[in-house]
């Protein structure tokens, strides 16, 4: 008697709707997510407690801006070295290696906040602040040589970092068909700002309750629970969690369990001009979200406002509200686009940026004007979040669905990285280059700065509107 034929690798389309594997797909999913919001939490806890630490260090706005440079330059350096990495061990390792050294360098540089004995004394804000008495510090530390070492410290965490986008992209390129990436992309959106709320909202709680390195410390926790969560339950792909291999529609069909060549890696993802011009994109979106939502409205609420969004969660109702706008705001956003680009445009990516970058620069345009004539919290509070819904709706275009369409399911990790990679060494620029803006012209130069970058970005998008991924036709 012969043996019948062992069944096919390749499910059908229909695979995905099986109750089942959802099921899987979904507990997957949620370990893996609330992995990366806590990524976001241990990495923008930073800036939701720049006020906190240029008052207990004395640091000026160009001094909070190195740390503000180097991050992002480390991570997007970093990012897109380890792309390959992540696509050759899958996203299971890269991100539970990546998670071991968030929870470490956000315990050191926790660490560092103790060795202040005495704070520092500032009088003045803005540009018109001004050291009156040096932070007194103790093992013999000076106060530059302190700074440099966080500033050090805080970069090895964004080498870490870079692990997280690379790796929920890598996962869920395994899982999530090619029609459903925009609406991922959406879900992609709201781990973002489910982190960044749990940072800007979160982490200022933290600090009014308990010394100021548990705003360092707490975070750091949440990612260790979590590596524990992930060890145990998440899965690279549909065929580990014992189903059949899925086509996913991109351009690289099934793939095998053998890992990608790295020439073959390197080509599906450099050689292609579409790729460069979403990730010069990237770039544009990075200038704008980090000189923005993503990094300095905190500080522009204490020192235009006047109020202090550290000091407590009930003392400064427009800076709440600012930070919960942002991040519903911005989820919404995200899946509005991700649901156009799927169903009304058919895949297609770059018109919705397009519709992004144009957003931005009109939201900033009008909130700049308007702050000038009469700086009031709620216009604050009003257009943040407004700016929220073009920038992470665009930005998850990009992470989310056009890595995972223009890499494929084997080359994932790096379109991502080479995507992410591009936006954080562009956003390393507006680190010093915000802070010395700030100190010299002070906030009413603030919105206006981002405004050409959006603009840019918007003129790339029209070069590559009818891209899909390769052999799928444009529509």
């Amino acid at each position: 008697m012969t043996e019948s034929a062992p069944p096919p690798a390749a499910a059908t389309e229909a695979g995905f709707d099986d109750p089942a594997f959802r099921s899987a797909r979904t507990r997957n999913w949620l370990v893996l997510g609330f992995l990366y919001a806590a990524f976001y939490m241990s990495r923008y806890n930073f800036a939701a407690v720049m006020v906190n630490l240029a008052a207990t260090f004395g640091w000026t706005n160009t001094e909070l801006g190195i740390f503000e440079t180097f991050m992002p330059l480390v991570y997007g350096l970093s990012v897109v070295l380890n792309g390959p990495i992540a696509d050759r061990i899958g996203g299971r390792k890269a991100f539970l290696f990546g998670a071991l050294g968030v929870v470490f360098m956000n315990l050191l540089f926790g660490m560092c906040i103790t060795f202040v004995d005495v704070p520092a004394v500032v009088i003045g804000k803005g540009h018109d602040a001004h050291v009156v008495t040096a932070a007194v510090l103790s093992h013999g530390f000076q106060p530059r040589t302190l700074l440099l070492l966080m500033a050090a410290i805080w970069g090895a965490n964004g080498y870490f970092q870079s692990f997280g986008a690379l790796s929920i992209v890598k996962v869920n390129a395994q899982w999530f068909h090619v029609r459903e990436r925009g609406t991922f992309a959406g879900i992609f959106g709201v781990l973002i700002r489910f982190g960044l709320i749990l940072a800007f909202s979160g982490v200022p709680a933290i600090a009014t309750v308990l010394p100021l390195q548990y705003a360092f410390w707490v975070p750091g926790a949440a990612v260790g629970v979590l590596f524990v969560l992930n060890y145990l339950f998440m899965r690279d792909s549909p065929l580990e969690a014992g189903f059949s291999d899925l086509d996913t529609g991109d351009a690289q069909g099934v793939s095998d369990s053998k890992p990608s060549s790295l020439g073959f890696v390197l080509r599906t993802v450099f050689a292609s001009r579409v790729t460069w011009i979403i990730a010069i994109g990237s770039m544009m979106i990075g200038m704008v979200r980090r000189s923005t939502i993503d990094s300095w409205y905190p500080k522009y609420f204490k020192e235009v406002h006047l109020g202090d969004p550290t000091a407590s969660l009930a003392s400064y109702v427009p800076y709440q509200t600012a930070a919960w706008g942002i991040a519903l705001l911005g989820i919404a956003g995200g899946f509005a686009f991700g649901m156009t680009s799927d169903r009304v445009f058919k895949g297609r990516r770059a018109p919705v940026i397009f519709f992004g970058f144009v957003g931005m620069a009109v939201v900033l345009g009008l909130f700049g004007v308007i702050d000038r004539a009469s700086a009031n919290p709620w216009v604050a509070a009003a257009c943040l979040p407004v700016l929220s819904v073009f920038v992470n709706g665009a930005h998850g275009m990009i992470g989310g669905a056009a890595s995972m369409d223009f890499g494929g399911r084997k080359a994932a990790a790096t379109a991502a990285g080479l995507f992410d990679g591009m936006q954080y060494l562009a956003s390393s620029l507006v680190g010093i280059g915000m802070g010395f803006t700030l100190d010299h012209w002070g906030w009413k130069a603030w919105q206006f700065v981002p405004i050409p970058f959006a603009l840019v970005g918007a003129l790339l998008m029209t070069r590559i509107w009818n891209a899909t991924p390769k052999g799928r036709p444009a529509h």
